[in-house]
């Protein structure tokens, strides 16, 4: 049951970053207008949208796969950890009671990367993926 779990968590999270990474090809402004809003205009710049892209297409399917669990996983922490950053208002007044820009919508972003820090903490569980299982490096 726990290598199912872990399988259908990281499955979850591959595909969160390969929808991400579609839509800076399918819509480049879109992307760039979260970057903007966001994260202070970093990387707002439509141009760089395939590059930023293609890097989380190529994360999601190694997450997905479970490649390289111990340098791929942390990649993904720090991807799900940075959008976390950018909309700390939301998580911290979902509402927007006292924060202006807060979004309920957004909350989740917590529970996104929590589960990120899951599929670290468990890597020695997680079987089903490509490889089974790695010697962790000291």
């Amino acid at each position: 049951m726990k290598a199912l779990t872990l399988l259908g968590l990281r499955v979850s999270l591959a595909l969160l970053m390969v929808i991400w990474g579609v839509d800076k090809f399918v819509d480049p402004g879109h992307g760039a207008g979260v970057a903007a809003r966001f994260y202070g205009g970093v990387l707002s710049a439509e141009a760089f949208m395939p590059v930023l892209g293609s890097f989380q297409l190529l994360l999601g399917v190694a997450v997905g796969l479970g490649a390289f669990p111990t340098y791929v996983y942390p990649a993904l922490a720090a991807v799900t950890g940075i959008t976390l950053i950018g909309v700390w208002r939301s998580v911290v007044d979902p509402w927007g009671w006292y924060l202006e820009g807060s979004n309920v919508l957004f909350f989740p972003s917590l529970v996104v990367v929590l589960s990120a820090l899951v599929l670290i903490a468990f890597r020695d569980e997680d079987v089903l993926r490509l490889g089974g299982k790695e010697e962790r490096l000291p």
